[in-house]
């Protein structure tokens, strides 16, 4: 290679620098962790879940190992996360469809090698190597295998990890702050809202329907897909948010996929939605939150009666005319609602620093890898 590097630094082939695949040993039928694909999240550095299963095969790892999706549309969506479930000595598994990450003692470093496998220079060369049918497409193994880079020393190695890490460590404190608040909200709701009324209508309260408090809205077919200049979320059935070029909605709006999974989300602010994706959007913003709440404590009833034999779906009249209870007097719950907006201020003020910092690793990544950004040892 003739591109100049710093001092210190040497192209080197990522075969002989990275453990690919390591050679680990798991008994077949013994009971093991196991971390399915969908427990990958795009972009995310942790394993969302795990679950414990038989081994009958698969790729094998342990704590400090980084497992890269091989297959496509998993590695072009960022499916890639580092190993931290395992107790000490402990394999785990996972599908054949990933590809493992182990560091090289004295040569690499392990938290390096995860954000070396999630750097664009890593991820182009795997995404062009892949092969196969449409929709089945792989990884060629032996192309990341030859894939030279400039690899600095490791001291180096660890200086850019450590910054990455303190970012990533953060998102993750941020992450798990939401989910105790969400836990908290889900608990008083329950505690003021359905232990009142499972054993019958209380005195002062009456049955109401969705239908009273928002209109259900449906995004639209032929809806701006994601592109790279795009400035809003795009939501689809999958709930997943894209960049879409225009939007449809603005608002403060309960988001629900009718079909599939019949996933839930709040989201706030401008977006686009496909057609199969109902918009609420509460007449009185008041109601927002507990609306949320309302409909995720529910979301099994409201669903339950989906119709469809290949792709479950629902219809806008499930949602409008599912009944629940409320006090008559509105007045007398301000308080409880008010409970519920502070707590989703801290979850919307969390989400916004998660996404700053999402910027901020993203921004520093290329430049730490590309030799751009220096960090001192």
């Amino acid at each position: 290679m003739s591109e100049k590097i710093p001092k210190g630094w040497k192209w080197m082939k990522l075969g002989d620098v990275v453990i690919i695949n390591p050679n680990e040993t798991l008994k077949k039928g013994i009971i093991a962790k196991k971390v399915p694909m969908e427990a990958l999240l795009p972009f995310t550095k942790k394993v969302k879940f795990f679950v414990f299963e038989k081994y009958n095969g698969g790729v094998k790892f342990k704590n400090g190992d980084t497992l890269v999706a091989r297959i496509t549309p998993s590695l072009e969506n960022g499916k890639t996360v580092y190993v931290d479930l395992l107790d000490d000595n402990e394999i785990g598994f996972g599908s054949t469809e990933f590809i493992v990450l182990r560091e090289k003692s004295g040569i690499t470093d392990k938290q390096f090698v995860y954000y070396f496998a999630i750097s664009n220079d890593f991820r182009d060369v795997a995404i062009k190597s892949m092969t196969g049918s449409s929709g089945r497409q792989r990884v060629q193994n032996e192309v990341v295998k030859e894939f030279e880079f400039p690899l600095p020393p490791l001291p180096e190695q660890k200086s850019i990890a450590e910054v990455l890490s303190s970012i990533d460590d953060k998102i993750d404190l941020l992450h798990r702050q939401n989910k105790t608040l969400e836990e908290m909200a889900m608990t008083l709701f329950r505690q003021w809202f359905i232990e009142p009324t499972k054993d019958g209508l209380p005195e002062g309260w009456e049955e109401v329907s969705l239908g009273e408090f928002f209109p259900v809205i449906t995004g639209k077919k032929d809806a701006n897909f994601a592109t790279d200049d795009g400035s809003y979320p795009f939501f689809t059935c999958s709930q997943k948010p894209l960049k879409a070029p225009s939007y449809s909605f603005d608002g403060n709006a309960i988001l629900l996929a009718g079909n599939g999974d019949f996933n839930i989300k709040r989201y706030k602010g401008k977006f686009e939605a496909y057609q199969r994706t109902y918009v609420l959007i509460p007449y009185n913003s008041e109601y927002f939150n507990f609306l949320y709440l309302l409909m995720k404590f529910n979301l099994d009833e409201i669903t339950r009666s989906f119709k469809g034999s290949v792709i479950n779906y629902i219809t806008k009249d499930m949602i409008t005319n599912f009944k629940f209870s409320l006090p008559k007097d509105r007045p007398s719950i301000k308080d409880k609602l008010l409970y519920f907006d502070r707590i989703y201020d801290k979850v919307d003020a969390n989400t916004s620093q998660i996404q700053t910092l999402d910027k901020l690793r993203d921004t520093l990544l290329p430049k730490l890898m590309s030799r751009e950004l220096r960090v001192k040892v």
